[in-house]
């Protein structure tokens, strides 16, 4: 018995090394001693060069599968089966990331991009790049950077996701099961070389060029959201840059910035989607349609939809209903009617705003200020997806994750670089200490980001260069009862957050980088 009993326990202790060693291992650091600390100034407008270009990241569907149940859900438990159109006795599954688990896709309904600008002041050369994605994790865009040409003289590189609900995995936890990631490691690859490729495009497509800034801050998009956590504070306002060849006057690519999640379509939907971008994106590009009819013409150019402050949660929840900008027909379920309804009337409000033409620019700079930083990775659930090789985030010091923030000064512009899905309230004020908080302090992001940025006009890149979740004020924190508000529901949005101190965290650096673009 005492043979057995030391066997026994030598079996569980190798068992717990290399359970250990496999934690260790997909904890590694994955870009060793990677650090960015960049400062590029340039207050003296310039001629600018641009350049746009655009790339499918699109997975071609490969097997389709039978829901017997009506689900929605791949689930073998329950009878579904897949159709091995490829023969090799495997069901080769994209799985759509957001919502749940189990979801592959049918097919696709509209074409995922990545997207890219490229600006060149003479002194500086950035690119920005917007990706139709769930989200991209920081490690992923080092790599994007390192392999950029360095013939292209690309100072510095923004890469965004528009956080669309209806494309496949590049997260890694929206797989067929929560132990199994949903990244296909040849769509990564895909992935990445398309958006390389993008890059080399734009880059070759430079072009004397000048810029128009307008926005719409009326308020009117507000109906088209719904902020689903409290405090209410709803982050309306369209923020626009289109990019003109100078010597045609010819649009070569606009930046639309709006704060709404991409999830029109929620959790039933089984095609590839950008869902609502696609329709804004089109309807820029080449206009706005009822039907077959022509109601509003597009500019042309390559559009770039970039999210913002989503947040706290901004979505076009099933509970409200958007009207079709024609008709009028209300549509409160998630269709692609809603979608495209939603997708118009950003559209159309931004090529109105357009027409007016707030500023225009035959000569500007631009100066950048971003810096890595360390955010403490307090979520266990992340610790155990990290651990067991489900996100591939890595931590190069103890518990902490390697993340970025950054600004950008075009012109009269900024545009702030954030991390994440940062809440509202943390850029344009309303931060609350409910009761039923659950650190007894008050509001520490204050005054409000929006506060410290003197600029004329104002983008917030949400989900820039890494996707860390949620970005929740200190004193809005709630992870158990009491509930805040002493609501009887719990709150969402700490269980998809590194942890309670991001927030203050992601505001003390926004403020540097803006601080040091004085």
């Amino acid at each position: 018995m005492k043979k057995f009993l030391k066997l026994f326990s030598l079996f569980i202790l190798a068992i717990i090394l290399v359970i250990g060693g496999i934690f260790v291992y997909n904890w590694r650091d994955r870009q060793p001693g990677y650090s960015i600390d960049l400062k590029l100034e340039n207050k003296t407008p310039q001629p600018l060069l641009a350049g746009f270009a655009k790339k499918a990241i699109t997975p071609t569907i490969i097997d389709t599968w039978n829901d017997v149940n009506g689900d929605n859900k791949y689930d073998e438990d329950d009878g579904d089966t897949f159709n091995d159109l490829n023969k090799n006795g495997e069901f080769d599954a994209f799985w759509i990331a957001g919502m749940s688990n189990a979801k592959p896709a049918q097919g696709v309904h509209d074409e995922v991009w990545s997207r890219v600008m490229v600006l060149d002041d003479g002194k500086s050369r950035i690119a920005m790049i917007s990706m139709d994605a769930i989200g991209f994790l920081h490690g992923d865009v080092i790599d994007i950077r390192n392999r950029i040409p360095k013939e292209l003289n690309i100072d510095y590189t923004l890469l965004s996701s528009t956080h669309t609900h209806e494309s496949n995995d590049l997260v890694g936890i929206w797989g067929e099961n929560i132990f199994n990631s949903g990244v296909s490691p040849e769509i990564m690859e895909y992935v990445k070389a398309q958006t390389v490729a993008a890059i080399i495009e734009a880059a070759g497509k430079l072009r004397p060029a000048k810029l128009v800034f307008a926005e719409d801050l009326s308020g009117r998009d507000s109906v088209l959201m719904k902020d689903t956590r409290k405090p209410i504070v709803k982050a309306t306002g369209i923020h626009l840059m289109q990019v003109l060849d100078l010597e045609n006057n010819q649009t070569l690519g606009t930046i639309i910035n709006w704060s709404n999640h991409p999830e029109t379509l929620w959790s039933q939907n089984l095609l590839i989607s950008s869902d609502f971008p696609h329709y804004v994106r089109e309807g820029l590009e080449n206009g706005v349609y009822n039907g077959d009819e022509l109601m509003q013409e597009g500019i042309g150019g390559v559009a770039i939809y970039f999210s913002g402050a989503i947040g706290g949660l901004m979505a076009p929840h099933p509970s409200i209903a958007i009207h079709d900008p024609f008709t009028g027909t209300p549509y409160s379920e998630p269709t692609y009617e809603k979608t495209k309804a939603l997708g118009d009337h950003i559209a159309l409000m931004s090529l109105e705003a357009l027409k007016l033409r707030g500023d225009t620019l035959t000569a500007s700079s631009i100066s950048v200020r971003a810096k890595t930083i360390f955010a403490p990775l307090d979520n266990i659930t992340f610790k155990i997806a990290s651990g067991i090789g489900l996100i591939k985030m890595g931590m190069p010091e103890y518990f902490k994750s390697r993340t970025e923030v950054g600004a950008i000064r075009i012109g009269p512009a900024m545009f702030l670089s954030i991390p994440g899905e940062i809440y509202p309230e943390i850029i344009f004020g309303g931060v609350e200490a409910p009761d039923g908080r659950e650190f007894d302090i008050q509001p520490i992001e204050t005054p409000p980001i929006q506060d410290f940025i003197t600029d004329k006009y104002k983008f917030y890149l949400g989900l820039s260069n890494d996707e860390i979740g949620y970005i929740i004020p200190k004193s809005e924190w709630d992870t158990g009862k009491p509930y805040l508000y002493n609501d009887e529901r719990d709150t969402y949005g700490e269980e998809n957050s590194l942890g309670p101190e991001t927030g203050p965290l992601i505001y003390k650096s926004l403020i540097e980088v803006i601080k040091d673009l004085k």
